[in-house]
């Protein structure tokens, strides 16, 4: 993205995120995060990525919501954005710290033996002979 989208990605997602903190009264759209924007070169369209912060149980609930806020908010962002044309807000659930928790899980159930001592001391030397 051009420094114009990231600036103006960033300021959108201020704002939005203030809106959903403060303004919309919506019970489903408590406790959700603005995770990242994303325009495109025009500034017409606005990729908005949201999560429930580990509630996944919601995302139906939450995209509903967003659903039915989507005039307000696209009203309230070309107020405090000062755009001639608000971008279309286009909403997606965020999946990437779902995605990252199940790495989490994968590795930490990963078994790795030990290597036994031999093989550390023996690479250890092997390591002090390379070096002399």
């Amino acid at each position: 993205m051009s420094i114009k989208q990231d600036r103006m990605a960033e300021r959108i997602q201020g704002i939005l995120s203030e809106l959903l903190l403060r303004e919309v009264a919506d019970p489903r759209l408590q406790h959700i995060t603005v995770t990242e924007v994303k325009l495109d070169p025009e500034l017409m369209f606005a990729n908005i990525f949201i999560n429930a912060l580990g509630d996944e149980t919601r995302q139906d609930q939450v995209m509903d919501g967003l659903k039915r806020a989507k005039g307000f908010l696209r009203r309230e962002v070309a107020k405090r954005v000062r755009l001639r044309n608000a971008p279309d807000l286009i909403f997606h659930w965020d999946k990437t710290l779902e995605r990252g928790e199940r790495m989490h899980r994968l590795m930490s159930d990963l078994y790795i033996p030990p290597r036994p001592v031999e093989e550390v001391v023996e690479s250890v030397d092997a390591d002090d002979d390379d070096g002399a």
